[in-house]
């Protein structure tokens, strides 16, 4: 399983229309494109959003990834949260426990 930090600054007043989007659109249609969910947050007292999200295809996330933004479905996604994100952060991530 291959996992990504994602973590956005929201701008100022769009956290929600911002969750409403990315619930609406980016949370069932990545789980259609096979990614899971270990979770998703709204920081406290901040205009931030963290979440983890992973993979386990024998194609890898990368190829996973690019596949889910080229759709037609995430093309035509409106309204498309990434327009509420100021500052996004991505990370892979790799796991330090034993199997």
């Amino acid at each position: 399983m291959e996992y990504q930090l994602r973590h956005y600054r929201i701008r100022a007043g769009g956290m929600e229309p911002f969750l409403e989007a990315w619930l609406r659109g980016v949370y069932p249609l990545r789980r259609k494109f096979g990614f899971t969910f270990a979770g998703a947050w709204r920081v406290e007292g901040a205009n931030e959003f963290v979440w983890i999200i992973g993979y386990d295809g024998p194609d890898g996330f990368a190829a996973a990834d690019k596949r889910y933004y080229a759709s037609e479905e995430r093309k035509r996604m409106s309204p498309d949260p990434a327009q509420y994100i100021e500052a996004p952060v991505s990370k892979m991530m790799k796991s330090v426990l034993p199997e």
